[in-house]
């Protein structure tokens, strides 16, 4: 019939032939390119939906970690911080910190640079909440374009989990538990507190963190006085603290405040002119440093500490130290010529020199001689040769001053005038050059120009460094803390820091203990005569000062000669134990050993615990840890308690022994001051260290001098070297005449000078003299009168030979 069917099954057509049978119907072409959309349609919603189950899943785990930082203690920020230093007078000296840091509330901070920082480092940070994804996609393209990291995605809260609560480590697990805390701190602080954490927390470089430290050391200001062009200028450091300030790079550090102007402008923050205005200015900055400037512009926030150092008393025991190492300095030839040679053997004394120099060349930290071959004014340089060696001399850096200071024209001497071919210097290779492991440059000793005229450098071999302290007796504050020639701020300070051999200077502490045993009196009689001990046969000391034996004599004369022997006899008698507790009770803390050698001052004490324990002395027995700090933000600190360690009679009868260290011993040059002083030199083996103790009614004063390597300083004594420096402070201190005051218990008697009894009548004019003891300890026996034969001055007479 010609009619068609469709087979629902099949979907094929079937004609009917001529013999009534059906045939099939050749198959239509289909569309096969909309199958594959269709299945990648299914596989890329399968795939998303995978990888954000994954992510999610990634997010759960990390999220539940419980080594994850708690985020809620940002809550109670408590960085560290900038404590500033004053003197008594509140005027600022000083800063202590591990990093310079003052905190500052969100308030205080001017609106313009809180829109500096969104500009520069998060423009959408008042919307997002913590993570800006689209900002991170975005920085992707850029950074995948452009072949390299270009933008950073990070926002401000980011920024703070980062620096606050995790480590700096790059890895996946990280950046996923910033992504989380940044997320969970949005929620748990506003946006302001965020805020204010970013802006105290980062590095502005130079060793400067937080806004306000930023602010004082780039413009001299605090930070609610900054400006348009100085707030866009800080908030463009955090990206590259040490590659774009404006001290070490200013070009780096305009393009950068450029770039946060011009963003402040797109912001609607600026006005495209006003912007113009600071991108046109230069930068200006004042850099203010730890010992100077404006005294109001050093005002900080972080706390004060108001120390009991008296900046009068400072400049004067400075300049009266530095006085006498120069002194030093000119007697022993350093930063000099030790001798000289004529120019036309100078071949000749190198050939020396070279035999004496290592084989592999100079050894650091030794001083060799070298001799000068030429003399450079321009240049400010000596050509120099330590034997085969050539290298060159600079002069006019901060090492040189010390030994061409400035006349009272401020004018310095030509290398010309100071030396000439021949002369021969004491030189050594200079110091490793120390990793610069902080920012921090302006705390660093200037670099001192490289040599012109040879490929090595050396310098003049140091010489010796010295600390003074000066403690006020009555109330034990710390009036005066000196550290070195030119101590650093934050640098090695000899006065509380360097343990040294205190030698002589040790022996009041032996006498005290002599005098309160109740064994010995100032008038006793000890032999000084070279003994053996049997349980150190093969130990022999001897005198110092001396050399010599003086047989008989009396225990004040044997303070004041500074006698080693006497010493060794009292210690051997009271004991070493006995000195160590009683040392100990008036204030040393460093370990002392209890041996013999305790005697001669062999254990090693620091400047300020000995002129601190000795001033117990002078204070009537009563000990007390030495004060520095006077108030803590404006709250006075409570006195250091007291304690009655010693006998006030002992200690009176000490002192007043003491005195004729100075009326007629090693001290006699401060007997020029024409005052009551009680004193004690010191000078360690071989002289490597040389002290004086000095003590009036009002102060304690000590003086330490010897070299940071300890090496001997020949020919110098307490007495010629820490003496002279006391005496120039004492004279600007000038106190009055005033006598120590004597406690009960303390009794005189006129004694035989020969024999320490009591003077017999009619004794001969100046063969007796008073003395002062501790009541009860007083003699009892008369002594003979000056010619009479006894056991005792027939004795006395196998020494006077």
């Amino acid at each position: 019939m010609g009619s068609m069917m469709r087979t629902g099954a099949s979907g094929m057509r079937d004609t009917r032939g001529s013999g009534g049978r059906f045939r099939p119907e050749a198959q239509r072409p289909g569309r096969p390119w909309l199958t594959v959309i269709k299945w990648l349609a299914i596989i890329g919603v399968a795939g998303c939906a995978l990888a954000a189950a994954t992510v999610a899943f990634v997010f759960w785990m990390y999220g539940r970690d419980p080594k994850l930082p708690d985020y809620a203690r940002l809550s109670d920020y408590r960085p560290k911080q900038t404590v500033a230093i004053t003197d008594t007078a509140d005027h600022r000296i000083g800063e202590l910190f591990s990093e310079r840091r003052t905190v500052v509330a969100y308030e205080k901070v001017p609106q313009i640079l809180v829109d500096s920082f969104i500009a520069a480092e998060d423009n959408s940070f008042w919307t997002h909440r913590g993570v800006d994804y689209w900002g991170m996609f975005r920085a992707f393209v850029a950074n995948l374009r452009a072949g390299h990291t270009r933008q950073g995605a990070s926002t401000i809260t980011q920024q703070v989990v980062k620096g606050l609560l995790l480590t700096p480590e790059r890895t996946f697990r990280r950046k996923i538990q910033e992504i989380i805390l940044a997320r969970r701190l949005e929620q748990s602080l506003t946006k302001q507190e965020i805020l204010a954490l970013y802006m105290n927390q980062i590095n502005f470089g130079h060793g400067r963190y937080g806004v306000e430290e930023a602010s004082r050391y780039y413009f001299g200001k605090h930070v609610g006085q900054v400006n348009v062009g100085e707030a866009a200028l800080l908030a463009g450091l955090p990206q590259s603290p040490e590659g774009n300030p404006p001290r070490k790079h200013p070009r780096a550090a305009k393009d950068r405040q450029s770039y946060v102007l011009n963003r402040l402008v797109v912001m609607g923050k600026l006005t495209a002119a006003e912007a113009q205005k600071w991108i046109d200015a230069p930068i200006k900055r004042a850099l203010i440093k730890e010992h100077g400037g404006d005294e109001a512009a050093l005002d900080t926030l972080g706390g004060t500490v108001r120390t009991t150092l008296d900046t009068s008393l400072q400049d004067v025991a400075q300049k009266a130290l530095q006085r006498g190492l120069r002194a030093i300095d000119k007697r022993h030839g350093i930063g000099r010529p030790v001798r000289s040679v004529k120019p036309d053997k100078v071949a000749s004394e190198i050939a020396k020199l070279a035999k004496r120099l290592p084989h592999g060349g100079p050894v650091a930290k030794e001083p060799y001689d070298a001799v000068v071959t030429e003399v450079f004014d321009d240049d400010q340089e000596l050509a120099v040769d330590l034997g085969d060696f050539p290298a060159s001399l600079v002069l006019g850096g901060e090492d040189d001053a010390r030994y061409n200071p400035r006349d009272d024209d401020g004018k310095t001497r030509k290398p010309s005038e100071r030396f000439k071919v021949g002369d021969v210097v004491s030189v050594m290779l200079p110091a490793a050059a120390k990793a610069e492991a902080s920012s921090d440059d302006d705390d660093r000793p200037k670099k001192a120009s490289a040599p012109r005229h040879a490929k090595r450098r050396v310098v003049f071999a140091p010489g010796p460094e010295g600390a003074v302290v000066i403690i006020d007796l009555k109330s034990r504050k710390v009036r005066a803390l000196v550290g070195g020639y030119a101590p650093k701020v934050g640098g090695y300070n000899r006065a509380t820091m360097a343990h040294r051999q205190p030698g002589s200077s040790f022996k009041p502490f032996i006498y005290a203990a002599a005098i309160d045993s109740g064994k010995f009196t100032p008038a006793r009689v000890v032999i000084d005569a070279p003994e053996v001990f049997k349980e150190f046969p093969d130990w022999k000391p001897k005198n110092f000062e001396t050399g010599r034996f003086d047989g008989p004599v009396r225990l004040r004369y044997a303070l004041s000669k500074s006698i080693n022997t006497v010493s060794l006899r009292i210690a051997y008698e009271v004991t070493p134990q006995a000195i160590v507790e009683l040392a100990r009770k008036m204030g040393i803390a460093s370990n002392l050993t209890p041996e013999m050698s305790i005697a001669l001052g062999s254990n090693e004490v620091t400047p300020i615990e000995i002129t601190n324990a000795v001033a117990t002395l002078a204070t009537g027995g009563i000990t007390a840890e030495p004060q520095f700090i006077e108030a803590l933000d404006g709250k006075p600190v409570p006195p250091p308690h007291g304690e009655q360690v010693l006998r006030p009679e002992v200690a009176y009868v000490v002192t007043d022994m003491m005195r004729s260290v100075v009326t007629e011993g090693t001290a006699y040059l401060a007997a020029s001051l024409k005052i009551p002083i009680a004193g004690k030199t010191g000078t360690s083996n071989d002289a490597k260290d040389t002290w004086f103790l000095g003590l009036t009614p009002d102060y304690a004063i000590g003086v330490w001098v010897g070299f940071d390597e300890p090496r001997p300083m020949a020919h110098e004594t307490g007495g010629a070297v820490a003496v002279p420096i006391y005496v120039e402070i004492m004279k600007h201190v000038s106190p009055p005449a005033k006598a120590f005051v004597r406690p009960a218990h303390v009794v005189e008697a006129t004694i035989d000078k020969a024999t320490g009894l009591l003077a017999p009548e009619g004794a001969p004019k100046g063969t007796a003299m008073t003395e002062v003891f501790v009541e009860g300890t007083q003699p009892t026996e008369v002594a003979p009168m000056p010619g009479d034969v006894t056991e005792e001055n027939k004795t006395k007479g196998e020494y006077d030979d």
